[in-house]
């Protein structure tokens, strides 16, 4: 069917259009409260049009439509079918990740679990953490604190007995019969919803309660517990920022655009209290006009399509689809939810503060301002989980081709900075063939041996550049030294791609990969010191590489002996610069005769070379 009998034959109803260009690649998907007229528009005249809106008609060559029954679902239709088919044209969040939450599971003895996925599963959620490391501290309170299952047994009683968490006093012990009544762990479970929900007072209050009832009953082993409780919740300090109470829950965006490059920032309230922040970066907007309405809708709508639901979204400019978008958030939420747009007051101001803040960010993404090498370090400390500042960085790298040639690099960085003169390069001694597993185990045994023998400054973090085996064998070489406490992370990259890390693996927690970022200024730093030891491993490599082919080459010259070979390899360094030299180059070191054979040696390389 031509492109204008399909025009022709458009519904007035509502629904989504997606826009193909000339080799059927869609290139642009919307949504219509009647789809005849907004698609027709497109094909109208075109000088009120915007620059992007022009290129896009100008690469449409053909156009597919569902219809939907409201607006309401067109809008979300519009927003699954943009993040699965990611648009040229269209706006979507690149940089966006899911955040964990703390789930409470809907069953008859409930566990507490970290996800980034909400359902509707009529289990109880918690969050976002952030920075993400809140959650797994979170969870290991309330495992420690009030024990809760961690398990997937089907509960029902019928174990002979229990496994190791019970007798860490990390779980009740629902799973065998007479160590834990289903009230008891009620009663735990609604312990831990007071506590995430941030009522703490009420928590304490009704601790102490249970407190007196079984010290007044004799029970002063039981007694004893609910007083350490009480103390454990009264001492949980507010700059924890444990998601607190739902019934105050609000989300605040701005933004900061120059020409194509835009920088979004979210700043998550709970209490009255910033407890996190999230950015995402455009840098292929459209250079003409900016369409302020259409881009938040478009951000909203995605962004909440599989995030937490707060009671109140501020965002700094209305747009077309506010009341539809509530409509659809409130269903979610199962509570009436506002999106807003303050002009004066707090809100307002606390707008302000955001858009600063998405401005910062913005220079820092797209302006490369050198960051503040204390606050990266203080943040990789954060995210990292250190138990110290790290001050000092070492990193390791292997370098070899099947296995000919393998060496080790190794760097070092001080408060940020590389620290050159501690930078090392070791021939691998003990390892034949191919074995980066055993090759890295070497080097970092050798490295550290030598730091201890000598007195010298252990990291406070170490850099493997690999995964799970290169990492395990760095932590072998260091619990042989008795260095155990010295923080590895393993540097793991994706195949065929050598110059990108695609995660971060802490040892002891390989189990939960730390997803690696382009732009941050942390991760920044981390790459830079994977390329510096990357280079550093590879130079020695090519280098040993050089010296053994510039060996076996100048074997096949008479009159070429160890002394001569010796002499060339000090004053030249290369074979690649000795072919270019010219005889009378060549002869003040070599004599007449040695001088002319090794000239017609790589002579006739070069005309070998011209004739293929």
């Amino acid at each position: 069917m031509s492109l204008k009998k399909k025009l022709k034959n458009l519904p007035a109803s509502p629904g989504v259009y997606l826009h193909k260009n000339s080799e059927g690649r869609i290139i642009y998907i919307g949504k219509a409260k009647s789809l005849r007229s907004r698609v027709r528009s497109y094909f109208q005249s075109s000088k009120n049009m915007d620059p992007k809106t022009r290129r896009l008609v100008a690469n449409i060559d053909d156009f597919e439509f569902i219809v939907v029954d409201t607006e309401a679902e067109a809008l979300i239709l519009e927003s699954n079918l943009v993040k699965k088919h990611k648009p040229r044209y269209n706006v979507f969040l690149k940089d966006d990740k899911a955040y964990p939450h703390l789930k409470i599971t809907d069953e008859a003895f409930p566990k507490a679990v970290i996800t980034r996925k909400i359902l509707k599963d009529g289990a109880r959620y918690y969050g976002p953490f952030l920075p993400a490391s809140l959650a797994h501290k979170t969870l290991d309170l309330i495992n420690r604190t009030f024990q809760l299952r961690t398990c997937n047994l089907d509960i029902d009683g019928s174990l002979d007995r229990p496994c190791l968490e019970y007798h860490l006093k990390r779980c009740l012990g629902p799973c065998v019969k007479g160590l834990c009544d289903p009230e008891e762990y009620t009663q735990a479970v609604e312990d831990v919803l007071l506590l995430l929900d941030g009522k703490n007072k009420e928590l304490a209050a009704e601790l102490e309660k249970r407190m007196w009832h079984f010290a007044e009953n004799h029970k002063y082993e039981l007694a004893a517990k609910y007083r350490d409780l009480r103390k454990t919740v009264l001492a949980l300090d507010e700059t924890q920022k444990m998601v607190a109470s739902p019934d105050r829950d609000e989300d605040i965006f701005g933004f900061y655009r120059e020409r194509e490059k835009l920088a979004l920032q979210l700043f998550t309230m709970r209490e009255g209290r910033v407890v996190g922040r999230r950015e995402f970066f455009w840098e292929d907007l459209s250079e003409g006009e900016f369409d302020v309405s259409e881009f938040l809708g478009d951000v909203l709508t995605q962004y909440y399509s599989s995030n937490y639901v707060p009671l109140e979204i501020h965002v700094p400019a209305d747009f077309e689809d506010r009341e539809t978008l509530e409509q659809i958030l409130t269903e979610a939420r199962g509570r009436r939810v506002y999106i807003k747009t303050p002009k004066r007051g707090m809100k307002a101001e606390m707008i302000n503060l955001v858009e600063m803040n998405a401005k910062i960010a913005f220079e820092q993404r797209f302006r490369v301002l050198k960051p503040d090498m204390e606050v990266v370090l203080a943040e990789l400390q954060e995210m990292l989980e250190l138990p110290y500042f790290p001050e000092r960085i070492e990193s390791f790298d292997i370098s070899n081709i099947s296995g000919s040639e393998n060496v080790a690099g190794i760097v070092s960085y001080e408060n940020g900075k590389p620290d050159r003169k501690n930078f090392r390069r070791y021939k691998i001694k003990t390892v034949e063939g191919s074995d980066d597993y055993a090759s890295m185990r070497e080097a970092v045994f050798r490295r550290y041996r030598r730091i201890l023998k000598e007195g010298g400054e252990v990291p406070q973090l170490v850099f493997i550049d690999g995964g799970k085996g290169q990492l395990s064998a760095a932590a072998s070489a260091m619990s042989e030294l008795d260095l155990d406490a010295v923080p590895l992370v393993g540097l793991v990259k994706p195949p065929r791609k050598h110059n990108q890390i695609r995660h971060l693996l802490v040892k002891g927690r390989e189990d939960r990969p730390i997803k690696f970022e382009n732009g941050p200024p942390v991760f920044r730093l981390i790459q830079e010191i994977r390329d510096e030891t990357h280079k550093t491993a590879v130079r020695y490599h090519r280098k040993r590489r050089e010296m053994r082919d510039f060996t076996s080459e100048l074997t096949a010259i008479p009159g070429i002996g160890e002394v001569r070979k010796k002499m060339l390899l000090r004053t030249f360094g290369s074979i690649e610069r000795i072919a270019k030299l010219k005889v009378d180059e060549l002869r003040p070191l070599l004599g007449k005769s040695a001088a002319n054979n090794v000239f017609d040696h790589f002579e006739k390389q070069r005309l070998l070379a011209k004739k293929n």
